[in-house]
């Protein structure tokens, strides 16, 4: 499994980079978590119930002033091992790589909220993995917007923060998604779990502090362009749905409602509601089971939401399934609780519920089946729930 690298040493590192690149000690430093979403996929574009947490991979911007005039960001990523400049207020440039349209998207935002920076310079360092439907860019998202905030002296608060960052990537990048990633970098708390209304913004912190069961994410390392596409079909399919259930969106729904019309629905645009109402029914029974420690019923609360995820939502994949099936195989007896898909799908990650003792021979088990089967190597690693984004230095 993959070590976590201590939060600490990726400041230590991003401070250096900074240092050896511009000359001088960065004035600013800021992190942003990304999140792994335990259950609730596909419900926060129809005003539903989520339920991630943030995870202890990280997004970190070093930062200070730079010379020059007017608004701009000179910066660096290690990750993608490139830099680019990025003036405020001017047409995209043609040779922007798409990181750094993310980071523009922001900045953009931010100072038509009234947030001028002045120029500035930085380095990104990350470890948050790319693709995997573990928010990477609504990290670099909310670090960009940490980052301005610590360079004006100002602040969001955190539901304008992930408000603003979602409004970046809806109208900058062109992916209309949720505010779900968003708010969970920016807002999610340690040692919990935050059951958010993607409705109103309201956030029940629900600990999840047992030492004795640990976060297993496993990544497939497959990532299908399918997503990206899809995306978009899903959410008009709810749309629909909701339109022809006379709601607003299919937060207002229930199963009766749902069944009372399936005549008169198209049957794929049925499937797709009747995934969604059942899901956000399932965060709300996740919230109970997490808080009177009834384990067994949050394993078949996640086994559910895989299912209909791939049965009726149609996002996930071979990769997953097999994943999350050999999690099931092994069960409770070998020390698994629950485990489903956890993202957009189509690839990407899953999210597994492990009792900490048995977590290096699940995480073995698992990881051997997998590329025995399909000879693909997956990426594992354990988290505990981390901080949201905040301002370390500076």
């Amino acid at each position: 499994m993959l070590p976590a690298i201590p939060l600490e040493e990726m400041v230590s590192q991003a401070k250096a980079t900074y240092l050896q690149r511009y000359g001088v000690a960065p004035q600013w430093v800021v992190m942003a978590p990304g999140r792994v979403n335990l259950i609730g996929e596909h419900t926060d574009y129809n005003d539903g119930f989520v339920m991630p947490m943030a995870i202890e991979r990280y997004v970190v911007m070093a930062a200070g002033r730079a010379e020059g005039e007017g608004d701009s960001l000179r910066v660096f990523s290690d990750a993608m091992d490139g830099e680019c400049t990025i003036p405020v207020g001017e047409p995209v440039a043609d040779d922007l790589p798409q990181w750094g349209v993310y980071v523009r998207g922001v900045l953009e935002e931010m100072k038509a909220a009234g947030f001028s920076c002045g120029p500035l310079q930085a380095v990104i360092r990350a470890n948050v993995p790319l693709g995997g439907g573990l928010s990477s860019s609504a990290a670099l998202e909310v670090a960009t917007a940490t980052m301005v905030e610590a360079a004006t002296g100002r602040s969001l608060s955190k539901p304008e923060k992930a408000k603003l960052t979602q409004r970046a990537e809806n109208i900058h990048v062109g992916m209309p998604c949720g505010i779900m990633d968003q708010f969970s970098s920016a807002a999610c708390e340690l040692d919990h779990l935050m059951q958010l209304d993607c409705r109103t913004l309201a956030t029940k912190q629900v600990p999840f502090s047992n030492p004795n069961i640990t976060v297993l994410i496993i990544n497939s390392n497959v990532k299908r362009e399918l997503a990206s596409s899809a995306y978009p079909i899903r959410r008009g399919q709810c749309e629909v749905a909701a339109k022809q259930l006379g709601v607003t969106a299919l937060r207002d729904a229930t199963m009766v409602m749902l069944n009372k019309m399936e005549s008169q629905i198209e049957e794929v645009v049925y499937r797709r509601a009747r995934h969604v109402i059942g899901e956000n029914a399932r965060v709300q029974e996740m919230a109970a089971a997490l808080e009177a420690n009834n384990w067994a019923q949050a394993g078949e609360l996640m086994y559910a939401s895989h299912d209909s995820l791939r049965d009726d939502y149609e996002v996930s994949c071979d990769e997953l399934n097999l994943l999350v099936d050999t999690a099931h195989q092994i069960g409770t007896g070998g020390g698994v609780i629950g485990s489903r898909l956890t993202g957009a799908g189509f690839g990407g990650c899953t999210v597994t519920l492990v009792e900490t003792d048995a977590v290096e021979d699940v995480a073995r088990r698992i990881g051997q089946t997998y590329q025995s089967t399909l000879n693909i190597e997956p990426t594992l690693f354990t988290t505990r729930p981390a901080a949201g984004a905040h301002i370390i230095e500076g």
